[in-house]
C-alpha cells in the first residue's frame, strides 16, 4: 500500500493535470469501486460527476480527494495495487508497477473511465479491486467516518497541541504503535515512524508515557520533515510504486535505519538491528535510541 508521499505526488500530479477539466461522462466497469450513498446509481453518477468541472485536487492522509463544481467531491483510495493514470494531450500516471501504467486504456484492471471534455481521461485502474471512488456533497468530506477520526498530520506545527492531547490518551502504549494509529497521526507508516524516531533518538518501545512533550514535539517535527523529504525525492516505495515513466521514489536510498539491518548507524557507527515493536518489524539503533520503557526496565537492587 502506498505511503503518504506517494499518495501527494499522485495529488500533485491530478493537480497539474485534471484541475479545470469538465468531465464529459463516467464509465464504470467494476460498480464496487465506485460505491454510491443512492439506490439510483446510474441517477447518481449523472447528475453529480458529469458535466462538473475539477476545481481541486487534496488529500487527507492516503486519500485522495478531487473537489467539483457542484459541490460534490471524488473522494478514493488506491489500497494495494490502484492506479490512476491520464491520457490526452500529456500521458501520465502513477500507482502499482504493472503494464497498465503504459498499456492502452481500458483494459482489464480499468475500474473507471472519467472522459473530459476536451478528449483525455482520468483512468483508475486496480488489479484485485481494493481500492474505490465515490461521490460525496463536498460539506460531508469531512464527516466520513474514517476521515473524521484522523488525528492531524505533522506538517503544520499548529496542530501540534491536537496531537500532543491525542497521544497522551495512549500513555501506557509505545511511542511507536502511537504514532503508526492515525488517529493519533495521519500519515505516518512503518517507514517514517523508524525514520523519526531515531531522529529524535527514541527507542520504538519506549512507552508514551516516558516520553516528555519536548520530545514529542521533537518527534513531531521529524515526521514531518522525512516525510517532506521523501516527498521531494518522490517516495520511499522502491518495490510496487512507480510513475508511468517507471520512476521509483528514492528515499530509502536516504534513510537512516530503516532496511538497514546490520548496517552502522550514520551517526554513531553501530550497526543497526531489527526487531519487532506494535506487530511491526522495526529498525532502530541500541546505541542513538537506549532509552526503553519503565516497564522493561530492571528494578533496582538493595
Amino acid at each position: 500500500m502506498p505511503e503518504l508521499p506517494e499518495v501527494e505526488t499522485v495529488r500533485r500530479g491530478l493537480e497539474r493535470l485534471v484541475v479545470g477539466r469538465r468531465i464529459d461522462r463516467v464509465e464504470v466497469f467494476e460498480p464496487k469501486s465506485f460505491p454510491v450513498d443512492s439506490d439510483t446509481w446510474v441517477e447518481t453518477v449523472g447528475t453529480r460527476v458529469a458535466g462538473a468541472q475539477v476545481v481541486a485536487a487534496r488529500r487527507r492522509a492516503k486519500v485522495l480527494i478531487l473537489d467539483l463544481d457542484n459541490d460534490h467531491s471524488l473522494v478514493g483510495h488506491l489500497k494495494m495495487t490502484g492506479q490512476m493514470v491520464v491520457r490526452g494531450q500529456e500521458n501520465w500516471g502513477a500507482g502499482h508497477p504493472d503494464d497498465s501504467l503504459l498499456a492502452r486504456l481500458p483494459d482489464r484492471s480499468t475500474r473507471i473511465d472519467f472522459a473530459f471534455d476536451d478528449g483525455s481521461h482520468l483512468f483508475f485502474n486496480d488489479q484485485r479491486k481494493f481500492g474505490w471512488i465515490t461521490v460525496v456533497p463536498t460539506p460531508a468530506v469531512e464527516q466520513i467516518p474514517f476521515i473524521a477520526r484522523l488525528g492531524p498530520e505533522p506538517f503544520d506545527p499548529a496542530d501540534f497541541p491536537e496531537f500532543h492531547r491525542r497521544i497522551a490518551r495512549r500513555s501506557r502504549t509505545s511511542v511507536k504503535a502511537a504514532i503508526l494509529n492515525q488517529e493519533v497521526l495521519a500519515g505516518v507508516g512503518n517507514i517514517y515512524a523508524d525514520e523519526s524516531l531515531w531522529t529524535t533518538r527514541l527507542h520504538p518501545a519506549q512507552l508514551v508515557a516516558d516520553v516528555s512533550t519536548d520530545q514529542l514535539r521533537a518527534l513531531y517535527t521529524a515526521a514531518a520533515e522525512v516525510m517532506t523529504l521523501s516527498i521531494d525525492l518522490g517516495g520511499s516505495t522502491d518495490r510496487n510504486y512507480v510513475d508511468a515513466e517507471g520512476n521509483k521514489g528514492s528515499y530509502l536510498g536516504f534513510a537512516h535505519v530503516f532496511r538497514r539491518e546490520g548496517q552502522p548507524c550514520s551517526r554513531c557507527g553501530t550497526p543497526i538491528r531489527k526487531t519487532k515493536v506494535a506487530g511491526r518489524g522495526t529498525h532502530f539503533c541500541p546505541t542513538c535510541q537506549q532509552t526503553m520503557p519503565a516497564t522493561a526496565r530492571r528494578p533496582t537492587q538493595h
